[in-house]
C-alpha cells in the first residue's frame, strides 16, 4: 500500500486495488448466491451470512480509508473485517458438518487444486460464472479457501500498519511534524 505525500493527510492508495479487498469481494458474491440458493428461505443464516461477508468487505474499505488520519481505527476496522470472515467460515464449515458434506483436506487433491485457482483468481466475475457450475459443497470448500487466503493477507495488512505507526506515529505527531517543517520553512529554521 503506498501513500501520496500531501502534508499530514496521506492521500493512500484505493483500497479496492488491494488483493485482499478484492478477495474478499469475491467472498461476498460466493457467499450472496450459495446463502440464496442452498439455504431455506426464511433462515435467519441467510442474512447472518450475507452480512459477515459484507461486513468483510466494507470494514476493509473503511479501515483503510479511516486509517489516512487514525491509524488506530485503521487498523481495528482491518481487524473486523477479519472477525467477520472467520465468523463467515464458521457458518461454512457447519453447513458442510451437520450435512455431512465434505470439507477438502488442504493436502488433498481438491484442496490443492482449489488453492491454487483460488490463488490466482482474484476477479469476482470469475467466481460469479464458476459458481454456476458446481454443487453445495464445492461452493462452500471455495468460499472457505477464499477467506483463509483473504485471512492471511488480512493478517499482513494489520502487521503493515502496525509498523507504519511505529515508524511514522499518528495523526498528530505527523501534524506536529509538518508544522514544524513549515515554521522552518517559514523562518528559515530560526524558530
Amino acid at each position: 500500500m503506498t501513500d501520496v505525500d500531501n502534508g499530514f493527510i496521506p492521500i493512500r492508495a484505493n483500497y479496492d486495488s488491494l488483493t485482499a479487498y478484492k478477495k474478499s469481494e469475491c467472498i461476498y458474491d460466493v457467499t450472496f448466491h450459495f446463502a440464496h440458493a442452498y439455504l431455506s428461505k426464511g433462515d435467519r443464516t441467510i442474512d447472518q451470512m450475507i452480512q459477515a461477508a459484507r461486513s468483510g468487505k466494507q470494514n476493509i474499505a473503511e479501515g483503510i480509508e479511516a486509517g489516512a488520519t487514525s491509524k488506530e481505527t485503521g487498523i481495528k476496522l482491518v481487524n473486523v473485517a477479519r472477525a467477520s470472515l472467520q465468523e463467515l467460515l464458521l457458518d461454512y464449515k457447519d453447513y458442510l458438518r451437520v450435512r455431512n458434506l465434505e470439507q477438502w483436506n488442504v493436502n488433498s487433491e481438491k484442496g490443492i487444486r482449489c488453492r491454487r485457482v483460488c490463488a490466482q483468481q482474484n476477479g469476482s466475475a470469475y467466481y460469479r460464472a464458476a459458481i454456476q457450475k458446481r454443487n453445495d459443497t464445492a461452493i462452500a470448500n471455495i468460499a472457505i479457501t477464499l477467506i483463509f487466503q483473504c485471512d492471511k493477507l488480512l493478517r499482513g495488512l494489520i502487521e503493515h500498519l502496525k509498523t507504519e505507526f511505529l515508524e511514522k506515529g499518528g495523526i498528530k505527531e505527523e501534524m506536529a511534524r509538518a508544522r514544524l517543517e513549515a515554521r522552518k520553512d517559514k523562518y528559515g529554521g530560526n524558530k
